[in-house]
């Protein structure tokens, strides 16, 4: 199972965490050139995408800080001054195997306009079609709250998507995911293989995070998840293991594999449902639920039972089910405000209503994805 997943994997996004880019005095360096040494030998035969953290890490070294700091300024500044320091590491290092790196910092806003994203996507298919590794990161000096991806992660996830990618392997400081917390029950058992829609996943993973990285176990499943929404596997390996990136690629039972489910969502129904923040939601009924899920239908007023947000029309909006459960993301043909005047309402009503009638759907399909129940 692992070589028909890991043999064709072609296309590689490597996820570097804190908790594998750090020491105590700051960056790793023997470990950081080690790694780099594994890429470059497996790079004649794969293209590697790095997602890496470390900016904050580094920062904190340069500027003589014992521990992170916790407003978002300070930590923002921290991070510009260690990005620097960070891309001359990785420069070196990849040097010292004639590959060249090219630095690509992004914010959420940078995959949620259609645009930029297609812009990005092109970005990075060039430079890899070059030989050039590129290096990512949240662009943490510019992010606000709003706009941030949250953790390297689900950055990582995202990329998967971006640059279609067949593999997402994530390396962090554990051997993969067990089945539970390791940190609180000696005992618990290693797993080698998981489907992604496997009921472990909602109770394996521990909720805390390293002192300088923001994700744990939990961003790590979440990103587990969104790679499998796109149809790419997972592996979640040790870092710190010498020989690591070898025995991955060599089949050999290191670290988790998550086997994502057969049926994929496209690119552009993916960008919808993760890259694209919901800015208010519908509540629906059990019978529009039934009608969205199952047979696949446009959203009608008649099934709209409430409406929140003050969003204008062709607003991305999430439609939630009678438990409160969000289960799909859609963009509307009307504003909040001529929802609130026909929901409930028949098809045929809505000129009365409104005066006008542009759409038959309150969201049509062709518009709309289901959330995979993963």
């Amino acid at each position: 199972m692992r070589q028909k997943y890991l043999g064709k994997a072609k296309r590689v996004v490597l996820k570097l965490g804190s908790a594998v880019l750090t020491a105590a005095e700051g960056l790793n360096l023997p470990l950081i050139q080690r790694l780099v040494g594994e890429i470059a030998a497996l790079g004649e035969d794969r293209d590697f995408i790095l997602v890496s953290s470390g900016a904050i890490a580094a920062g904190l070294r340069k500027l003589g800080m014992a521990e992170r700091p916790t407003g978002m300024p300070q930590q923002q500044a921290v991070a510009a001054a260690g990005q620097s320091i960070l891309m001359h590491v990785y420069e070196e290092a990849f040097a010292a195997h004639l590959l060249k790196v090219a630095q690509i910092l992004l914010t959420h806003e940078d995959l949620e306009s259609r645009k930029r994203f297609l812009n990005a996507r092109n970005t990075l298919g060039n430079l890899v079609e070059w030989g050039v590794i590129p290096i990512i990161n949240e662009n943490d000096t510019v992010a606000t709250d709003e706009l941030k991806f949250g953790d390297n992660d689900n950055l990582a996830a995202l990329i998967c998507n971006l640059v279609d990618a067949d593999l997402l392997l994530i390396l962090t400081d554990i051997d993969g995911l067990y089945d539970r917390d390791p940190r609180q029950f000696p005992e618990a058992r290693l797993l080698s293989q998981v489907e992604t829609n496997d009921p472990v996943l909602l109770k394996a993973a521990g909720k805390r995070a390293g002192v300088l990285g923001r994700g744990g176990m939990v961003t790590k499943l979440q990103a587990v998840k969104k790679a499998a929404a796109a149809g790419i596997p997972t592996v979640i390996a040790n870092g710190l293991m010498p020989g690591v990136l070898d025995a991955v690629f060599s089949g050999r039972e290191v670290g988790t594999l998550f086997v994502p489910q057969t049926q994929k969502l496209k690119s552009r129904q993916y960008w919808l449902a993760y890259n694209v923040t919901p800015q208010g939601a519908i509540l629906v009924d059990a019978g529009a639920r039934r009608a969205l899920v199952r047979n696949k239908k446009s959203l009608l007023p008649a099934g709209i039972v409430e409406v929140f947000g003050g969003f204008r029309k062709g607003a991305p909006v999430h439609l939630v089910d009678p438990d409160g459960r969000p289960f799909a993301m859609g963009l509307t043909n009307y504003s909040a405000r001529d929802i609130n005047r026909i929901k409930g309402r028949q098809t045929q009503e809505i000129a009365q209503a409104l005066g006008h009638k542009d759409y038959d759907e309150v969201i049509h399909r062709d518009n709309l994805v289901i959330f995979p129940e993963i």
